[in-house]
């Protein structure tokens, strides 16, 4: 099974506070999640003038109004983490003040999923960490299932997924499946980007990304239809994560793009699947410098548009060209 073209793909994972509660907190990111509305519309725009299809992997969380609706809407069962700190449940019993903005976001979603080729996707309900201790598949199941009934209640039926942290965890795979979950972001295939069971990566593993980023250390991590299509649900792995700019560093950012678009151009002559990935919070603390970085990316798309027939997909778009065998 063999594409004809290229593929340029993007997932978002859309979490707000919610996927880095554990790490940081509200006043150390403030700058980040306020800036979070505007880099969302920013980076709309750039996909709406460069045709690009996008998954937003979503926190199921963010669907509900403010935490007294999400209070009255909590799954039965919970996350038993051995480190109970991950579990994002007694957070929102021990704080009275759950602020709407940091923490919740259907007029956004709504705001997404009205651009053309935005597909709304899952991030789990919880920001869920399926590799760590203590944690089960029953309680992964009920996760899911929440994800999927809060979603629908907003008119949305969730096709793809993105593990939060990339703790992909082969065994719930299955369950995915039966959920009606058609695809995943998969870890890219080098040795360095294999998940853990712990949040903090190994020393080693993170230089090595660093690096990578910059430096052609793993190859253009791009991937063909073969690879992706071989079980069910189907694997997009990542290619890239798409790193927040750094104005202090100029000569390091050029050679980050330069790597990226290089990847790109290889996906393209080779008809394969650039997947490129990052967190919308990421681009909160300076968007201006981060969403002119992504138009750089997009507009090398637009070159490799019209020179090698590359094409954009999100990951829903992809699994139906699976589906239908529309390739090769």
């Amino acid at each position: 099974m063999e594409l004809t073209s290229g593929v340029f793909t993007i997932s978002l994972d859309f979490e707000l506070y919610w996927g880095i509660r554990d790490l940081v907190t509200i006043e150390q990111y403030r700058k980040n999640l306020e800036g979070v509305p505007g880099a969302v519309q920013g980076m709309l725009d750039l996909f709406r003038d460069h045709g690009v299809h996008v998954t937003w992997a979503t926190v199921g969380f963010l669907f509900f109004n403010d935490k007294a609706d999400l209070v009255a809407n909590l799954p039965d069962s919970e996350p038993t983490y051995a480190h109970e700190h991950l579990s994002p449940y007694p957070y929102i019993r021990d704080h009275d003040l759950v602020e709407t903005a940091f923490h919740f976001g259907p007029d956004l979603i709504a705001s997404i999923a009205g651009v053309h080729g935005q597909e709304i996707g899952s991030h789990t309900h919880s920001h869920y960490y399926c590799l760590e201790k203590g944690q089960t598949q029953d309680q992964f199941e009920a996760d899911i299932r929440a994800a999927i009934l809060v979603a629908k209640r907003r008119g949305f039926e969730l096709r793809s997924l993105v593990f939060p942290r990339n703790m992909e965890n082969p065994d719930y795979l299955p369950l995915l499946a039966e959920l009606g979950i058609r695809c995943y972001r998969g870890n890219p295939s080098h040795w360095m980007y294999q998940p853990t069971d712990g949040i903090l990566k190994k020393t080693w593993q993170r230089v090595l990304r660093l690096a990578d980023a910059y430096l052609d250390v793993s190859g253009p991590s791009a991937y063909g239809f073969e690879v992706c299509g071989a079980h069910r649900p189907y694997d997009f792995p990542a290619s890239r994560f798409l790193r927040p700019s750094s104005r202090r560093w100029p000569w390091l950012e050029a050679l980050r793009l330069r790597r990226i678009k290089r990847a790109m151009t290889s996906a393209a002559k080779n008809n394969q699947i650039y997947h490129l990935w990052w967190h919308p919070h990421n681009f909160g603390a300076d968007p201006e410098a981060n969403l002119a970085f992504l138009h750089e990316i997009l507009k090398h798309f637009e070159v490799l548009k019209t020179s090698h027939r590359m094409r954009s997909f999100n990951m829903g778009e992809l699994c139906d060209l699976l589906e239908a065998g529309h390739v090769g």
